[in-house]
């Protein structure tokens, strides 16, 4: 679901507002159009594609119930969409977060490592730009936004780990994504 025209730009923004109006055909049309992209972007996050599976199905569920909120003229449709899946994912890995405190014996469960087919998916032209972008931040900040977003780490976890004031994180990350907003638009 690369969005490489203002034209598919606009289908996707439609589809979502024809879905906000209770149209079945649209949403099932913007599903098939744009699944694929959120899956990857569940699956990067929680590395388990069972669990990518539950949150993309949460996601469309949500867009169902949704999408008379999206507003074109705040953000593109790919943007609301992508924004929504992250947003389940992290609340995801909270979830899972809590669990493995409340149960000590848990805490030395790892990620199984195997390769996805999100790996696949990160060599893509998409990616590959995204890279580049993030690292032309500088190290920490590169640190602190891949943390807040790929894992779900809070400001004030961040915060603290980097031995900063919640301010200054909660600078670093925004300035960091108006960079990024910045490369990846030219």
């Amino acid at each position: 679901m690369s969005v490489s025209s203002p034209a598919e730009r606009d289908e996707l923004n439609q589809l979502l507002q024809q879905t906000g109006r209770n149209d079945q055909k649209a949403f099932a049309e913007l599903y098939k159009r744009t699944s694929s992209k959120l899956f990857g972007v569940c699956l990067r996050m929680l590395r388990d594609r069972g669990e990518a599976e539950e949150v993309l199905q949460e996601t469309y569920t949500t867009v169902w119930r949704r999408a008379g909120s999206f507003d074109a003229s705040r953000a593109s449709a790919v943007t609301w969409l992508v924004t929504l899946s992250r947003n389940k994912a992290i609340d995801r890995l909270r979830q899972h977060r809590e669990e493995l405190l409340d149960d000590p014996s848990r805490l030395d469960e790892t990620v199984d490592e195997q390769p996805t087919p999100a790996a696949g998916a990160e060599t893509s032209q998409e990616y590959q730009r995204l890279q580049h972008c993030l690292d032309e931040l500088e190290p920490q900040q590169q640190s602190s936004v891949r943390e807040a977003f790929f894992t779900g780490a809070t400001y004030n976890e961040l915060a603290t780990r980097c031995k900063v004031p919640l301010g200054t994180m909660k600078s670093w990350i925004r300035r960091s994504l108006m960079q990024l907003r910045t490369c990846l638009d030219q």
